[in-house]
């Protein structure tokens, strides 16, 4: 039996890789039975009514919606939370049986905020709340408009898509697809019917939408319904090998947010559900602008507006759930940035190490190899701060278990390892080997720990063990029953300088439908995983991430990559876009993937570098380095039967690029470093798309070859084969001085710029401060006391200004002791002189470090005839030929402290 086992798996394991591409593995909307009753509605047909005038609630609104064609009621819901920030919320009003509503998302402590009721219109009522907002609602048909500054920004059911199928009995003839749905050999059985909810969404005035992710697609979002009929964007977490590229397939994540973006008005929607997804999206260039739109603007300000604009409209359509819609109206992007932070979590702050280099291969054999793996890497001077291991460093596919063949004396390997600095991460995925001996399965099983098939028995199906169940991270007890088992008392083996990665977890079951879970299999409190399927991975990776808390005590923060995730997966850790491909097509789609993640909440995102499958030629590993050097999650990763590619074996000229591109990213981490700690504060991601940072210049709106690291840099990286010049749009409201040469570039400008083999084109902001560390070591933990050289672009009236973030790295203190600097670094020009400064910034704390200032590097200030600090003149040296001035040691006590520096032009 064992036997026959093993040769089954087998043939799913070949079955699964060489079918990676095929899409008749996956369903399409045609597939889908809800999908296809939804995408059919017919416009403007809409069947729900107001019934009931609204009422107050404290502070919510209440109203009775009804389906004219069934007669069935539901509470639809209103709130506000903030200046600029809406929910809409519609549910059954007598179900037959609960309706599943997303936990562990939404922000515990979130206030509901105050709003006014208005009535005067007989066809509507009106709420206002915070800065300029306002909802108005039709009664016949229903409609919600959401307005800022008296425009709608927002619509909702103005198509009249809107759809909620309600529980109820199996009635004669029902539709195919209904009450049970077969694909391929799988047989969904569907207890509780039909149970879909949809919902158009307008943006008017918009010609661009992004988020939704995750796709291998374009950062501005594509139609999928007008002159080109496509597949809707498809949300549904699942395992797709070496996918394709330029499709709304889903992929491993979702997260059901999108944000549409004019030159005068970001807005952004989240539908909160953890279903099946699908949205279409079309964009019209010249739609008028509809009637009641023009109604309420006249209500409120008196006039009606005749002009014509652009508009997308898109309809949203989920398996299952509420619908619970939260709008974020801005009105600047990093205004619905903090919105939706407010709302799904901040980032927190990730360790110094988790944002350096990692390493990683399917599968470093053995400690040995480790070993070599370590010392290469030292003696070609290349830092690194983190080795992974995968599935085969365990005792045959168990996780939390060692193969002591091959790694015998693994605590002494982790202490080798973090002697120099670094830590190393271990896999551990969901999926639980069923077999006698196994500690973490036959607790788990004991206890009813996994979840359960459509029959009551525990769910059984296949990954790389082999037979395995999967953990039911929804429940609160088993979550911290995870968590306690990645202590080194129940992981044996690990040291606390060991991490931890979630991997498989959309889930993946090789012998499950579209190589994941049955939608009727059940979870705690009797739910399907058709509720839940989208949030499973991310309630894993909080777990991860909660166990390595515990382990230390509550000092240590975690750091977890997982590569399933949903809104709110930013609370836990970092996030990768899966098995791509040693290609420039994936080089390329490697940044609009990154750039859709992070403006929808994820901000540590990263792409492997190099590819999982293939073998890159040098020529696009060398360009995948210097791309990934700029990306917040920076990994080289590779399958287990590509040729070994670690940088140090490259040939000397690549190997001497790939190594400055790794220690650029070094040098770059003090700034890298204190752009996360905004990000917490903020919700604003560290890699942004241009239009973020200039979010009037319409050049930038899809702009997707180039990319803002923080408010500063400008990254522009060479993404196709044989290239050696790169052609690069300058963002209008600003000029750029090119790093580190110094060559100018006026905002609002193209320009075709030299990108030999050695060079990214990378561009620092005029008005600007960057702070590096130029002194490379082996790991980033070798850094922290070393001096930080400050990068100084002036603008056209000689100003410029930055901050710099100091900490010890690693703990919490920052947060529970206030053990934290944050500097505020000023240039002004006044009288023929300039001023450099350096001053606390508010509510920083107080931390102690030796690190100081050992230069200052400033672009666009001229030849100055002296320079001074605190009275004492200062060394510097002025380049006529890139015009950079270079003042050495203008403050070598504690950074921490004050001070001031005058250059005399």
């Amino acid at each position: 039996m064992v036997v026959v086992r093993a040769v089954v798996l087998g043939v799913l394991l070949v079955a699964t890789l060489v079918s990676a591409v095929d899409r008749n593995n996956f369903k399409k909307c045609q597939d889908s039975s809800f999908c296809r009753r939804n995408r059919n509605i017919p416009e403007n047909q809409t069947p729900f009514i107001a019934k009931t005038d609204p009422e107050l609630d404290g502070d919510t609104v209440k109203v009775t919606l009804q389906n004219t064609q069934t007669n069935k009621e539901f509470i639809v819901s209103f709130d506000a939370y903030g200046d600029a920030t809406g929910r809409v919320r519609i549910n059954e009003k007598d179900p037959l049986k609960p309706r599943y509503q997303v936990q562990d998302v939404v922000n515990p402590e979130l206030k509901v905020a105050h709003v006014h009721l208005k009535h005067g219109d007989p066809d509507a009522f009106y709420v206002t709340f915070g800065n300029d907002c306002a909802v108005a609602v039709s009664y016949k048909p229903f409609r919600v408009d959401f307005l800022r500054n008296n425009a709608v920004v927002v619509s909702l059911n103005s198509r009249g898509l809107m759809n909620f199928e309600h529980y109820r009995e199996k009635q004669e003839g029902d539709e195919d697809g209904m009450w049970e749905e077969e694909f391929k050999t799988h047989k969904d059985t569907k207890p509780h019917g039909p149970a879909s909810v949809g919902m158009d969404i307008s943006f008017p005035g918009a010609r661009h939408v992004y988020g939704i992710p995750e796709h291998a697609h374009d950062v501005s979002l594509k139609p999928t319904r007008g002159s080109e009929e496509t597949e809707p964007y498809r949300l549904y977490n699942l395992d797709v090998f070496e996918y394709e590229l330029q499709e709304t397939m889903a992929l491993y994540g979702s997260i059901p947010y999108m944000l549409a973006h004019t030159a005068q008005q970001t807005s952004g929607v989240l539908l909160l559900n953890s279903a099946e997804m699908w949205i279409d999206v079309a964009k019209k260039e010249t739609s008028s602008v509809n009637k009641w739109a023009q109604k309420l603007s006249s209500f409120i300000t008196g006039t009606a507006p005749t002009e014509e604009q652009p508009q997308v409209d898109t309809h949203w359509m989920a398996e299952s759930g509420i619908i619970d819609l939260f709008v974020f109206l801005g009105p600047s992007p990093k205004e619905v940035f903090n919105q939706y932070a407010l709302v799904t979590g901040f980032s927190p702050l990730p360790p110094l190490f988790s944002i350096a280099y990692h390493q990683c291969r399917w599968n470093y054999n053995d400690e040995q190899d480790v070993k070599t793996v370590a010392t290469q890497f030292d003696e070609f001077d290349i830092p690194f701060d983190i080795i992974w291991l995968d599935i085969e460093h365990t005792d045959g596919k168990r996780y939390m278990t060692w193969d002591t063949a091959k790694f015998p004396n693994s605590i002494d390997m982790q202490n080798t390892v973090a002697s120099k600095g670094r830590k190393m991460v271990n896999i551990v995925d969901p999926h639980i080997k069923r077999v006698g001996g196994y500690h973490v399965h036959e607790q788990a099983e004991k206890l009813g720990y996994y979840i359960k098939d459509r029959d009551g028995k525990d769910y059984d199906g296949w990954c790389w063990p082999g037979s395995s169940s999967w953990l039911d991270f929804m429940d609160p007890k088993i979550r911290s029953w995870w968590a306690d088992m990645l202590d080194p008392q129940h992981y044996q083996g690990t040291t606390l300088n060991m991490y931890f990665w979630n991997d498989m977890n959309e889930p993946s079951v090789f012998n499950g439908p579209e190589i994941t879970m049955h939608k009727d299999a059940k979870h705690y409190g009797g739910w399907e995983h058709r509720d839940v399927h989208n949030i499973y991975g991310m309630w894993q990776q909080a777990s991860t991430a909660e166990g390595i808390k515990r382990r230390s005590g509550g000092v240590e923060r975690p750091f977890v990559l997982s590569r399933a995730f949903f809104a709110g997966s930013q609370k836990y850790g970092a996030i990768w876009t899966g098995d791509n491909v040693a290609a420039w097509d994936h080089l390329e789609v490697s940044i609009p993937m990154l750039l859709s993640m992070s403006v929808a909440g994820l901000p540590f995102v990263g792409a492997d570098m190099g590819g999982f499958f293939g073998n890159p030629e040098p020529e696009l590993l060398v360009r995948w380095y210097q791309a990934g050097s700029y990306q917040p999650f920076m990994r080289a990763h590779a399958h287990l039967d590509t040729k070994r590619r670690e940088p140090y074996l490259l040939e000397e000229r690549e190997r001497g690029i790939v190594r400055d591109a790794v220690r650029g990213r070094y040098q770059l981490l003090p700034f890298w470093y204190t752009q996360f700690y905004l990000t917490e504060q903020t919700g604003t991601p560290v890699m942004r798309p241009t239009w973020v940072e200039f979010p009037s210049d319409t050049e930038t709106f899809a702009e997707q070859s180039a990319h803002m690291l923080g408010d500063s840099l400008l990254v522009a990286p060479v993404l196709k084969q044989g290239h050696t010049t790169k052609e690069v749009y300058f963002p209008k409201g600003a000029d750029w001085f090119e790093y580190p040469m110094g060559s100018k570039f006026h905002g609002g400008s193209r320009a075709t710029v030299p990108a030999p083999l050695d060079k990214t084109p990378v561009f620092q902001r005029a008005g600007s401060i960057v702070p590096r560390r130029m002194r490379v070591r082996r790991s980033s933990k070798l850094t922290t006391e070393d001096p930080f050289s400050l990068f100084v672009a002036a603008d056209t009236a000689g100003s410029a200004q930055g901050q710099l973030y100091v900490d010890d790295t690693h703990t919490f203190e920052y947060q529970e002791k206030n053990a934290f600097v944050l500097r505020n670094f000023t240039l002004t020009h006044e009288g023929g002189a300039y001023t450099f400064t350096s001053r606390a910034a508010d509510g920083s704390g107080v931390f102690a470090t030796t690190a100081w200032i050992e230069r200052l590097v400033l672009y666009g200030v001229g030849r100055p005839h002296a320079v001074s600090c605190e009275g004492i003149n200062l060394e510097f040296h002025f380049n006529s030929n890139t015009q950079v001035l270079e003042v050495k040691k203008p403050w070598t006590k504690s950074v921490t402290q004050d001070f001031s520096i005058t250059i005399y032009a």
